[in-house]
């Protein structure tokens, strides 16, 4: 099997791992080595099927010994053809779609191949060659395997400019019955030990800067790179289980509360693969998928409690309203907002108004 015929098995196995995202690093271009990265870079197109295609999204490998229900890499799915990269060909074509302008960088994630150890090595050497070899700076967002040794992700995050790790369902009971592989502590572990990395590494550097004292003898020590400088995300499947919005909404604070994620995305279930154990459904997942990020929108960047958008009396967001104007309708009282002497907190909460919209009118006023 040459290269091409690899990279359209592996692509479009990836296409269900979510990466629409900005890359959320700033790294400017070096002499002798090749790429840059932009905080707000990774601006995205999409094919028909929905395939995000600036950054080369791929697998290591869709070869795989866990049997998760979801999943269409599955162990029990026969009729996947199956295909693998080495480290040498996924670096020389992530650099030859670099050079050609194709991609801004690269997704990478996999199947696990024997063991996630084993199938992280292979990773961390594809993405040592575009480091170190080709000098590589562009954007690299990997996907940590569940169960990887502590050693393996901090190689892994050194290389890495994101690092993510699948949460893959909401509540233990629906991961032990869809995933019988992976468990909740071997996922929560690495997130953990990503999270504690990355702190320990920006509280290290800033102490660096403080520094006063001149080390003649480590003038010309090279730097090593920082841990996941972009943090790290997860991604939860929504609709394949019975859970509802307000435990999904309320996981994804919790995230973001102990964790520090950048980001937890949804991915509406789809049927790609038959099984007994999991629902027949349709388009309306996608919709529930939208209202959740705009859910997750309020909570990260408009001042919203997981109580004031869902509760538990009803567990579901309004299909047929987004839920910032829910919360208006359901609190006539706080309006109408005047909007020259109005906080920014509560220029906010008015429908239509967004962050940068507030922020333009509180710096218009005199």
């Amino acid at each position: 099997m040459n290269v091409i015929e690899k990279l359209e098995i592996l692509a479009d196995a990836a296409k269900y791992d979510v990466a629409c995202t900005s890359s959320g690093v700033q790294r400017a271009g070096k002499a002798g080595q090749l790429g840059a990265a932009t905080q707000a870079g990774c601006c995205h197109s999409f094919t028909p099927d929905g395939r995000c295609v600036t950054l080369l999204k791929v697998l290591m490998t869709n070869v795989c010994v866990y049997d998760c229900c979801y999943c269409v890499n599955r162990a029990s799915n026969a009729e996947a053809p199956r295909a693998a990269f080495t480290p040498r060909e996924l670096a020389d074509l992530t650099i030859g779609f670099y050079r050609r302008n194709y991609i801004e960088g690269l997704f990478l994630s996999s199947g696990v191949a024997g063991c996630p150890d084993r199938t992280t090595e292979l990773m961390i050497e594809a993405l040592r060659i575009l480091r170190e070899e080709y000098g590589f700076r562009g954007y690299i967002h990997t996907k940590a395997i569940p169960g990887t040794s502590v050693e393996l992700i901090d190689e892994l995050g050194r290389l890495s400019d994101r690092l993510s790790v699948n949460l893959e369902l909401p509540s233990r009971q629906s991961l032990g019955l869809l995933a019988p592989n992976k468990s909740r502590a071997s996922i929560l572990a690495p997130m953990r030990h990503i999270c504690d990395s990355i702190a320990d590494d920006v509280e290290s550097r800033s102490l660096a800067k403080k520094r006063t004292t001149v080390y003649l003898t480590k003038k010309n020590a090279r730097k090593a790179r920082a841990f996941a400088p972009a943090g790290q995300s997860t991604q939860m499947i929504v609709g394949a289980t019975p859970e509802s919005d307000y435990q999904i909404l309320n996981l994804s604070a919790a995230l973001y509360t102990h964790l520090s994620l950048k980001r937890v995305f949804f991915s509406a279930y789809l049927p790609v693969v038959p099984d007994p154990l999991l629902p027949a459904t349709d388009a309306v997942q996608l919709n529930r998928e939208h209202r959740l990020y705009q859910a997750d929108w309020l909570l990260r960047f408009y001042g919203f409690n997981v109580s004031e958008i869902i509760d538990e009396e009803n567990p579901f967001l309004a299909p047929d309203v987004d839920p910032k104007a829910n919360w208006a309708l359901n609190h006539l009282d706080f309006f109408p907002v005047e909007v020259n002497s109005a906080p920014l907190e509560a220029l906010l909460r008015v429908p239509g108004i967004g962050v940068r919209g507030a922020k333009l009118i509180c710096r218009a006023r005199r």
